[in-house]
């Protein structure tokens, strides 16, 4: 499954140091979930992950409304994004 969509870049507050992340849209979540997998740790599912030029495969997390993507610093440095920026992202399940 290849989808595609923009979401803000959000800050975790539950820890000191700044995780990011963006939500994956309710529908895509929901579209996701549904496809049967092996259990992995967390719930997280497998994913490529392409941001502007940058590409890295790390998994998403369900969350409250569906899953959400970590953001990895070094592609936030690459892509030069910003806590609140809009975030053009692709997921392909692997």
């Amino acid at each position: 499954m290849r989808c595609a969509f923009t979401a803000e870049l959000w800050r975790w507050s539950a820890r000191r140091d700044a995780w990011f992340f963006v939500s994956v849209p309710p529908d895509m979540s929901d579209e996701i979930e549904a496809i049967p997998r092996a259990p992995r740790g967390f719930g997280g599912v497998r994913v490529e992950v392409t941001v502007g030029a940058t590409v890295w495969q790390t998994s998403i997390f369900p969350s409250a409304n569906g899953y959400v993507l970590p953001m990895k610093r070094a592609v936030l440095r690459a892509e030069r994004i910003e806590e609140g920026d809009l975030v053009e992202v692709a997921l392909e399940l692997v």
